[in-house]
């Protein structure tokens, strides 16, 4: 089952049928620990006919237009050096600051680094604008599976998430790090929630491309194999003397990582897509929002 929210309501894919899911707020779904029988018995109660073959294909946008952002009253919070590719890369960075140790620390540390993402107003939706900072040259989107977590800290789904961060900024300090992950549309997800409590396969695919004009400027890949720590200790340790009434949404950690001479450029298409739940596709803009 996938859900998406749009500017007329939540759409519900279920197995190849869809329909509109009535009288629920986005912030009732992160209240729920099945969330897939709460859809189906509002469905059912409310007597909507599921329209078979309307679903949409997997990895493209919901049938009706206008995506909105995947989350309400909740929080995102995000994880970083999960994966080996990203601690070389943390550690290049910030080498010239001295930094370089810090990351190495973290990745073999019993304690995760977490870090708060933002709200609804950092988090823009697929086909939304990502931003790059004005005074950052060295910036980069982080694909990220993303979890979502209810009230009590259970994984209720799954979304594709966007990190957008500014190389340059964290790896001159170490301490600039929120100006480096948290401004305006400095998070996309999208486009929409697998439902689901288990664990994703281990063989599930992350891929990236980002399109310039009419070439690839970068493309990689990565699996959640070479994720080092587990989707529920990443959120055990978020939920350790935190409450989140209305659930949350965490990223657990990017393993594809541009270049160091790669940097991002207004008009960039940013395109993550993870098997199992779609292409999260946005475009780059920089200056005033």
């Amino acid at each position: 089952m996938k859900l998406y929210r749009t500017i007329n309501g939540i759409v519900v894919d279920d197995d190849g049928t869809s329909a509109s899911l009535p009288s629920v707020d986005w912030n009732e779904l992160f209240a729920q620990d099945d969330l897939a029988a709460f859809v189906r018995a509002r469905i059912a109660g409310a007597g909507v006919s599921p329209s078979a073959g309307s679903a949409p294909p997997p990895g493209s946008a919901p049938p009706p237009a206008d995506p909105l952002p995947l989350v309400d009253r909740q929080e995102v919070w995000a994880a970083g050096v999960t994966y080996y590719r990203s601690r070389d890369a943390r550690m290049h960075e910030s080498q010239q600051s001295g930094g370089d140790t810090f990351y190495d620390k973290v990745y073999a540390a019993d304690r995760p680094e977490l870090f708060y993402k933002g709200s609804k107003r950092t988090v823009v939706a697929h086909g939304g604008d990502v931003r790059i900072r004005v005074d950052a040259t060295w910036n980069v989107p982080e694909p990220e599976l993303a979890l979502v977590i209810n009230s009590r800290g259970r994984i209720i789904g799954y979304t594709v998430g966007n990190d957008m961060s500014s190389r340059d900024i964290e790896g001159a300090n170490p301490l600039y790090l929120p100006q480096a992950k948290v401004y305006d549309a400095s998070c996309a997800l999208g486009p929409c929630i697998l439902v689901g409590s288990d664990p994703l396969p281990s063989t599930t695919a992350i891929r990236l491309r980002i399109g310039r004009g009419e070439a690839t400027a970068f493309s990689g890949d990565t699996t959640l194999a070479e994720l080092k720590r587990s989707p529920q200790e990443l959120v055990d340790y978020l939920f350790r003397d935190n409450s989140f009434p209305d659930g949350a949404v965490l990223l657990t950690g990017t393993g594809i990582i541009p270049g160091n001479d790669f940097t991002l450029q207004p008009g960039d298409l940013v395109e993550i897509e993870i098997d199992g739940i779609g292409t999260l596709a946005n475009r780059v803009v920089q200056g005033a929002r």
